[in-house]
């Protein structure tokens, strides 16, 4: 039996990313302390890879006021764009699905290590960009995963570069970062529904 149990391939992390939805519904009610929120989330992300182990992304984290701040900055700017008869609707969906929650993360590109890596390394120089975004994403998901496992519930909004501006401004933020996403996060108020996917024959090819 025990020969068998080891052969067996091991499936935790599958099953740790299936806990990791979208959630709209969020709340305050989270047992984490903002320290061990930031604690965790920086470890994560610290470990999360990077091309070059080039460590481009940089994160915000946002907590109470300021928290609130970054969705009224949201608002702020959509007023700005968004038809006065469908301001309502947005303002509802910011107040119930981001600004309930307990908090925010903001998720940046550091251009000036971008910059140094292009010059570092010439050859390279037209993939840094891109293997920054893929830090961003490796890191964000890392990050998505383990809030899930704490039983936290998150999404990840791109309002960038609508609110980038008055982001900077508000929170004294670098000019070399680059704002690439935010991801609110809270209790789970209510859970995600069902998830569609593809037909694998449409996404998946195995070549011998």
């Amino acid at each position: 039996m025990k020969i068998l149990e080891a052969l067996l391939m091991k499936d935790t992390f599958l099953n740790l990313m299936k806990q990791r939805r979208s959630i709209y519904a969020l709340g305050k009610d989270v047992r984490p302390t903002e320290d061990e929120i930031t604690k965790l989330v920086t470890e994560v992300v610290k470990e999360s890879p990077s091309a070059f182990n080039s460590q481009t992304t940089r994160i915000v984290f946002a907590y109470g006021d300021a928290h609130d701040r970054v969705w009224d900055i949201v608002l702020d700017e959509l007023k700005k764009v968004v038809p006065e008869e469908a301001f309502a609707n947005s303002k509802q969906k910011i107040d119930s699905q981001f600004k309930a929650g307990f908090g925010t993360l903001l998720w940046f590109t550091d251009m000036s290590k971008v910059k140094e890596l292009e010059d570092g390394f010439p050859l390279y120089a037209d993939n840094f960009y891109d293997w920054s975004e893929q830090h961003v994403g490796n890191s964000q998901f890392a990050v998505w995963t383990e809030l899930a496992e704490n039983q936290i519930g998150a999404s990840v909004q791109h309002y960038n570069p609508l609110i980038d501006n008055a982001i900077k401004d508000a929170f004294k933020i670098p000019d070399e970062w680059r704002l690439r996403s935010q991801m609110p996060f809270g209790s789970i108020e209510a859970l995600a529904g069902d998830k569609d996917y593809m037909a694998d024959e449409d996404r998946f090819k195995v070549v011998k």
